[in-house]
């Protein structure tokens, strides 16, 4: 059996999670990202948790999955939502649950930090297999529905 682990990224991680970046980016939307201004966004992240932090999942010691967990002030609730951005699970990984303790991981984290509300994410909605995996983790889509404005650079 395969030894999985949860853990907050390290600076070390940083090129791993900079390929997954890359990889979803191409996957999921068909976006070319440019690896310096990736590269410097996940070493800002590391660098000042107030932006965000990192967690990745690792099998026998490989790093096979990422994530990213940034902050929205919720004064409804008066506390901090996590959303999870940037998931990314290598192929080869897919299927064997390692997104699920993940997101578990960060369940508990989550649970046990009192100014922690919930947690939410967006999903691309052609990105079916994702929605998928969401719905059988407990997660869902039917309260909102997100609309943004991006600057183009």
């Amino acid at each position: 059996m395969n030894a999985s682990i949860y853990r907050e990224a390290l600076l070390i991680d940083v090129e791993r999670i900079v390929d997954f970046q890359i990889a979803m980016a191409e996957e999921t939307e068909q976006i070319r990202l440019d690896r310096q201004v990736c590269t410097r966004g996940v070493e800002a992240v590391l660098n000042d948790g107030k932006l965000g932090r990192y967690y990745v999942g690792a099998i026998d010691g490989a790093v096979v999955a990422s994530t990213l967990i940034t902050y929205e002030w919720s004064d409804w609730r008066n506390g901090v939502v996590w959303w999870i951005q940037s998931v990314y699970v290598l192929p080869g990984a897919r299927k064997q649950g390692i997104y699920a303790g993940l997101y578990r991981h960060l369940q508990d984290l989550a649970r046990t930090d009192e100014n922690v509300r919930g947690i939410r994410l967006y999903v691309d909605r052609r990105n079916e297999p994702a929605q998928v995996v969401y719905a059988k983790l407990g997660m869902n889509g039917d309260h909102y529905q997100v609309f943004e404005w991006m600057k183009e650079f």
